[in-house]
């Protein structure tokens, strides 16, 4: 992965530790160096328990790290959780319209910019329906235009997949890639499957646990779209499986 210009973000040797009885906490991450190429498609993938999500939240500043420096080149971030974080008392409307409320946008403004994002999710017709009348996919998509109403520039999706069926999961890479190249954002995304990793990523990045750190770096070089069913493909899902049961 390119490390000397266009980066959005970039981390050199950044520790974190867990606040907790101990007198200097739990180490969650140790020695965390990578940088994330401006526009680019970036997945972090590891067992349960490698810091991924943690590392997300150090980048986010939502947790301190103990040491290390980490550079910033983003001003609008925003996120996609993987259990939706949707507030079960609002509609699909005021739920993606909620940041731009909190961020003091009018409220016609901000509905006219909702109604646009549920329109490129696929959800026009759904925008008064609250959470317990959608499927998971659906609040899923919800979460999506959540964020990319408040025009992200990096967009951090924490395992977005992991609770869908597989034609849903499907739908929703598709739209993911679409909305990518529309946006031309900088997407970070926790995984857990290796051919998603490679069917959407730029780069892989592989990470171990206890503490979290980094073991490798991948490059996809496979021409877009990706053929899933090439045997190209299928040797970069062997290589990085290998890859990672060494690891593991």
């Amino acid at each position: 992965m390119p490390a000397t210009h266009d980066m959005l973000l970039v981390l050199s040797r950044v520790s974190a530790r867990f606040a907790d009885e101990g007198e200097k906490g739990t180490l969650a991450l140790k020695d965390i160096s990578l940088s994330v190429p401006a526009g680019s498609f970036v997945s972090i993938i590891g067992p349960s328990g490698a810091g991924k999500s943690t590392l997300m939240r150090v980048i986010l500043g939502f947790m301190p790290q103990t040491s290390g420096e980490i550079v910033r080149n983003f001003s609008r971030p925003a996120m996609v959780f993987q259990n939706y974080a949707l507030f079960p008392w609002l509609s699909a409307l005021d739920n993606v319209a909620f940041g731009l409320r909190m961020s003091g946008v009018p409220r016609k403004e901000r509905e006219r910019i909702a109604r646009e994002k549920l329109k490129e999710v696929g959800l026009a017709h759904l925008e008064n329906h609250y959470p317990a009348a959608l499927s998971g996919g659906q609040r899923q998509r919800v979460g999506l235009a959540r964020a990319l109403a408040l025009s992200p520039d990096l967009l951090i999706m924490d395992e977005p997949f992991s609770n869908l069926d597989t034609i849903t999961s499907e739908s929703l890479k598709a739209d993911l890639l679409k909305i990518w190249r529309t946006y031309g954002m900088t997407i970070l995304m926790v995984n857990h499957l290796i051919p998603d990793a490679i069917e959407l990523s730029d780069h892989i990045i592989v990470m171990s646990g206890h503490p979290g750190r980094i073991e490798k770096t991948f490059s996809i070089d496979l021409p877009r779209p990706r053929d899933t069913r090439s045997a190209h493909f299928f040797r970069h899902v062997d290589l990085l499986t290998e890859d990672i049961r060494a690891i593991s």
